[in-house]
């Protein structure tokens, strides 16, 4: 069992940046690949970014270039770094974790947390 926290979301204008993280505890952190999702109203939840056991990135391509996934397994944590933000990346951003090797999907994570809102005024 794996409990998961985001922090981290707010108000930001167009270009600017936000720091997320997500706080795990109840299990060894660095046993599991870790990713995060974004949800806006109406629409799927999406993968943003994931990073492995070993460090490993990945991000879609609407991301890529402005978003940087990092986890701290001292700290149990993982951040994500988001630069350039634009009105499109608006959402509630959920972290979650997985024991698969596989982490593109949502039904591939075994964990979620509860969401924390990103709004990008205009």
């Amino acid at each position: 069992q794996v409990h998961l926290v985001e922090s981290g979301g707010g108000l930001v204008q167009t270009g600017g940046s936000l720091r997320l993280s997500c706080a795990a505890s109840g299990r060894t952190f660095s046993n599991y690949a870790m990713g995060w999702f974004r949800q806006a109203p109406g629409k799927q939840r999406e993968l943003v970014a994931a990073i492995s056991r070993g460090g490993s990135t990945d991000y879609v391509d609407f991301v890529k270039g402005r978003f940087i996934i990092s986890r701290d397994n001292a700290k149990n944590t993982v951040y994500l770094l988001m630069n350039s933000l634009k009105p499109e990346d608006t959402a509630v951003y959920y972290c979650a974790a997985t024991g698969s090797t596989r982490y593109a999907l949502p039904r591939e994570y075994d964990y979620w947390g509860q969401g924390t809102q990103v709004t990008v005024s205009s």
